[in-house]
């Protein structure tokens, strides 16, 4: 059975939520990743992602992201209401809180929020956040016992954040209701600024680097995958709509059978 695959909302941040799904049934994805803006988003907005995805049959994989933090609204109420009105069966979370009790807390509170809708949360780790390794996200789920709780891999961050494809084979896979997946050099960046500007500008489409993606997929069968390229040189490509033609092709050849 083929693997859904979804292109991203951090492939396009040019792109408004609505017409990323246009672009992405234009250019031939089946199912699209949105981005959700808490300080633009309204009701309008959900209407009009809606209509879209209905009219074009495209399949909203996910919305993102909640970010709690102690500087501010992580608009969490207001985009699991989002998500619900544009069908969305994910949401991502993740956290710039260094506390893990406030941050599982509030995991917690969201869970409990979109749980009424039937959506899953996925607690996604990334290095340059305090939320950092697999085994906090692991135990974050865990501990707030959430029936619709799961845990985002991005393969970039599993492989930045010092964890491999064994640590994920010790996880039930039934903790990992979908992927994120990218391509990127064997050498790990040195510092944070490093990091960071590999998450957003550096990664490579798949086959194009050296990340045991198919290992991963091996560990993990049969569940969707997005693809989480947030890339300088495909944005550089004006058309989003030959952009997401590009990142296609390559999901295709790399982790299309896989």
């Amino acid at each position: 059975m083929a693997r859904l695959l979804s292109l991203a909302a951090g492939v396009q941040p040019d792109v408004a939520p609505a017409d990323m799904v246009s672009v992405a049934y234009a250019s031939g994805w089946p199912a699209v990743g949105i981005w959700f803006d808490g300080k633009t988003w309204s009701d309008a907005t959900s209407r009009e992602v809606r209509k879209r995805l209905d009219d074009t049959g495209v399949i909203a994989l996910d919305i993102e992201p909640i970010i709690p933090s102690k500087d501010g609204n992580d608009f969490a109420e207001q985009l699991v209401e989002a998500a619900g009105v544009i069908g969305a069966p994910h949401i991502l979370f993740t956290s710039r809180l260094k506390d893990q009790a406030q941050t599982t807390d509030r995991y917690c509170e969201v869970c409990a929020m979109a749980k009424p809708f039937g959506i899953t949360v996925v607690c996604e780790f990334l290095p340059i956040f305090p939320l950092n390794t697999l085994s906090m996200a692991t135990e974050i789920v865990r501990s707030s016992g959430a029936s619709n709780g799961g845990v985002l891999i991005d393969n970039l961050h599993l492989s930045r954040s010092g964890s491999s494809v064994k640590d994920v084979q010790a996880i039930p896979t039934d903790l990992f209701p979908y992927l994120q997946i990218c391509d990127a050099a064997a050498e790990r960046p040195t510092d944070f600024g490093g990091l960071l500007d590999e998450a957003l500008n550096g990664r490579l489409c798949p086959g194009e680097g050296s990340l045991p993606i198919a290992e991963l997929l091996q560990a993990i069968p049969d569940v969707p995958l997005s693809f989480e390229v947030r890339s300088q040189f495909l944005r550089d490509i004006s058309d989003p709509v030959e952009r997401a033609k590009y990142l296609l092709r390559f999901a295709q050849q790399t982790c299309g059978d896989l």
